[in-house]
Formats: C-alpha cells, sequence, structure tokens
C-alpha cells in the first residue's frame, strides 16, 4: 500500500511503525474471510481491509477522527486472526493499538462512553476494586431491568454468581520445586484472575512444583496493562507493564529466572509485546529482556516431563483463545498436552474465529459480543463434550454464561490429571456434572 506521511510525521515512532504495517499491505482481502466482524455485519469498514484504510486516511491527514471511524475502529476484537491469514505479513495489531492511542488522545466521545471507559481502567487492573465491583454487581442484578444502556447490563451479567476468596499464593513468595530443581520461573498472578477465579493460579503452582520448577510471585509484579493498553491509554498501561517490568528483572539479576510463566494468554500477547511497547523508552532493555523470556504456560510444560497417561474417555472440547492461537501462534500445545494426561481432545467448528470476549469487548460491544458467544458455544456443545477446555480467564467467563457443561482452565486439568484436586468447575452447582473417572 502506498502512503504519503511526511518526514515530520514519521519522526513520531507510532505513526513510523504505522507506516511500516501500511506499507506491507496488499489490499488481497484474504483477512476478510478470518474476521469475525465482517462475518456478523457483513460490512468491508468492519473488516481488518477496511479498518486500515480508515486508520491510513486518519493518520495521514491527522484529522481528529469522526464518530464513524472511531466506531468501526472500535468494533474490532484484536482477536488477530487476520495476522494468522495474512500471506504479506501485515503486523495489524501494532497499527490498531496506535489508532487506538490516537484515537484517545484526538476524540472527545460522548460523556457516558468516556465515563464506562474510565470506570472500566479503574477497576478491572486492579483485584481489591474489581472484588467490590463484583459484589455490587450481585447486589445490583435484580436491578438489571432499569439499566437504559446494554453495556451496563452487559456489567452485571458478567459478574459470576459467587465470588472465591482471595489466595494467599498470590501474595510475594516463593514455591519449592517437589522433585529435583529443573527450572527457576516467576509466575504472573494477573489482575481480573485473581478476582474471578484463584484455582488457576493454585493449580499452576501445584503443577509446575510438581515438575520440578520453583515458582516464584515476584515483588511489586500485577496487571500486564494489556486492559488499558488496547483502550488507547498508553500512559496507564506503561504504568502497569513498568512495574512488572522492574520486577521480574529484579528476580533475573537476583538468582535469575528460566520463564515468566504466564498462565492468561491475552496478557501473554501483551508482555511478549513489551519490546516494543517500551523500545523508545529507558526501560527499552529491561522490557525486551522481559518479553524473550515470557512464555505462555503450555509453553513451559512443554520442556518438563509431563507423566503421560493411558488415554480414557474424558471428552474435553479445547477452545482456542484467540491471544494464544492467532497473538501468540500456539495452536498445538494446549492439545498435546491434554492428550498425554489422558484426556479425549475434540475441536468444535471454526476453533480460529473468536468466542467474543476480548478483554473489554463483551463489555462495550455487548450485542457483537453476544452474536459470537451464541454462535462459539453452538459449535462446542455440537461436540458434546463432558468438560471445556481454555487457556484464557476472558473466554471461560464468556463461555460458562451460555452453556452448562462446566469450562476449566487447561492447566487446571493437568494438575488433576497428575495428583491434584478435582477442578471446582466440575461439580458447579447449576452445571452439568459429568460422570469422569478419576484420572490419577
Amino acid at each position: 500500500m502506498q502512503t504519503t506521511f511526511t518526514e515530520d510525521q514519521l519522526k513520531n515512532p507510532g505513526t513510523q511503525r504505522a507506516n511500516e504495517v501500511l506499507r506491507a499491505c496488499v489490499h488481497c482481502g484474504f483477512c476478510t474471510a478470518t474476521c469475525p466482524t465482517y462475518q456478523v455485519l457483513g460490512d468491508e469498514l468492519d473488516s481488518p481491509r477496511g479498518r486500515i484504510y480508515q486508520i491510513k486516511d486518519m493518520l495521514e491527514n491527522e484529522r481528529i477522527p469522526d464518530a464513524k471511524t472511531v466506531k468501526h475502529i472500535d468494533r474490532c476484537l484484536s482477536c488477530l486472526a487476520c495476522m494468522t491469514t495474512c500471506p504479506s505479513g501485515v503486523h495489524y495489531m501494532h497499527l490498531v493499538d496506535h489508532a487506538r492511542e490516537y484515537i484517545e488522545n484526538t476524540y472527545k466521545r460522548p460523556f457516558s462512553d468516556r465515563a464506562l471507559r474510565w470506570i472500566l481502567a479503574q477497576i478491572l487492573p486492579y483485584p481489591m476494586r474489581f472484588r467490590l465491583a463484583l459484589f455490587g454487581a450481585k447486589l445490583g442484578r435484580p436491578f438489571r431491568f432499569l439499566m437504559p444502556d446494554a453495556r451496563l447490563r452487559a456489567m452485571l451479567d458478567m459478574a459470576p454468581r459467587s465470588v472465591p476468596p482471595v489466595s494467599r499464593n498470590d501474595d510475594p513468595q516463593s514455591f519449592a520445586p517437589e522433585q529435583e530443581k529443573k527450572m527457576r520461573v516467576a509466575l504472573m498472578t494477573g489482575c481480573a484472575q485473581k478476582a474471578l477465579n484463584t484455582d488457576i493460579n493454585d493449580a499452576t503452582i501445584r503443577l509446575l512444583t510438581r515438575l520440578g520448577c520453583e515458582v516464584v510471585v515476584a515483588e511489586g509484579a500485577g496487571c500486564c496493562g494489556a486492559l488499558t493498553h488496547h483502550m488507547g491509554k498508553t500512559k496507564d498501561s506503561h504504568v502497569a507493564a513498568a512495574k512488572n517490568i522492574k520486577a521480574w528483572c529484579a528476580e533475573m539479576d537476583a538468582k535469575g529466572l528460566d520463564a515468566i510463566v504466564i498462565n492468561t494468554s491475552g496478557c501473554g500477547t501483551t508482555i511478549k509485546d513489551y519490546g516494543h511497547m517500551f523500545r523508545n523508552d529507558p526501560l527499552a532493555e529491561d522490557a525486551a529482556r522481559v518479553s524473550t523470556l515470557a512464555m505462555d504456560v503450555s509453553e513451559v510444560l512443554m520442556k518438563l516431563d509431563l507423566p503421560e497417561a493411558q488415554q480414557n474417555d474424558t471428552v474435553v472440547a479445547y477452545h482456542a483463545a484467540c491471544s494464544l492461537q492467532h497473538g501468540q501462534q500456539i495452536k498445538t500445545y494446549p492439545k498435546q498436552l491434554l492428550k498425554k494426561a489422558g484426556y479425549t481432545v475434540v475441536e468444535p467448528a471454526d476453533s480460529h474465529l473468536c468466542c467474543g470476549s476480548a478483554g473489554t469487548y463483551n463489555l462495550m460491544q455487548p450485542e457483537i459480543s453476544g452474536q459470537l458467544k451464541a454462535r462459539k458455544v453452538r459449535t462446542l456443545e455440537a461436540k458434546n463434550p463432558d468438560i471445556i477446555a481454555a487457556g484464557n480467564i476472558g473466554c471461560m467467563m464468556q463461555i460458562s454464561s451460555a452453556t452448562d457443561i462446566p469450562i476449566v482452565h487447561t492447566v487446571e486439568l493437568l494438575d488433576w490429571a497428575t495428583g491434584g484436586p478435582q477442578p471446582r468447575a466440575l461439580t458447579e452447582p447449576g452445571k452439568r456434572v459429568p460422570e469422569i473417572p478419576i484420572l490419577r
């Protein structure tokens, strides 16, 4: 694609990177075949190719975005299926992230939008605030019909029926390996996940220590910054990310780390991009070190000796989170690990399509998100599984709200198969209780 940015415009690092991305695009349209919003809405402006044209026009002309442009860019899930499909290697993620930052800095949204986005940015990245908000949502759910805004109703719907107690395993500390030490790793405990489902980090710690890892929860680490980053709130996201970079580099420089383990794939995609996010920052070198060491938990487990079990009849439908299969290009490891642990693994049709969660998307775009959720649940239920497995808390919350099939994190099933407790979701009231044999 031909661009006409001036030399002055290209002095901006974000615009310079956008120019590189735009020039790689050849207008082929392959991306439209795998874009969830284009499939749902059928509008070229809601396809990656359409958004690329709008972003190019906006940036080249340095114009204040109009409501129409903002609407179509806001509708992007950042599922990154287009990047998997693109034969030209267009790095759409960097382009749309810069566009969102540009919009945030130049466009004045309606008051209700500004207020909602501010609330989300001030609550979701902070576990204790989020817990209080979830309790508030539980109290407000009976009055849902009074909410005039569909987005507020979506917030009430998202809140779980119960909030788990705080897990002290998420506090800064070190967990010794249960056998000869093979690796020393830092676990990113996250933010929203610590409020919504404490079982995931607990299971990760048990499994990794069982397989010979010393697991460290670093002092000062917290939210990865992804939620605010995808809102275009760069300053907020960089503040959060910088805390992680400093915390993990302190561990690297003290006793060394073999990996930074991430069990929420949405966070993993962002942390692996810290090197790019901080490329012009004094923390650039340390950010690059963190990005190099960042690994999804499935990547780490592939390096360890997970016991091989005899195959059983427990059918697990594997849901591939977009941030894992497209953002990190990890497609086979979780399925390989589940099969090695003895499960019978099946995949739904159109497994490359998003479930509609996408960070805060299900709260900001509830109608489109609901359509994608319904389609994803239909394809999963068509496989008639005993359990649904996923590697991202957002997907788990999204899918579980529309099916009675229990959904658990992949690492919980691996922990259970190797000696850990049965995942709580398999006995949750209101869910189908599968007749599953003891796996260990």
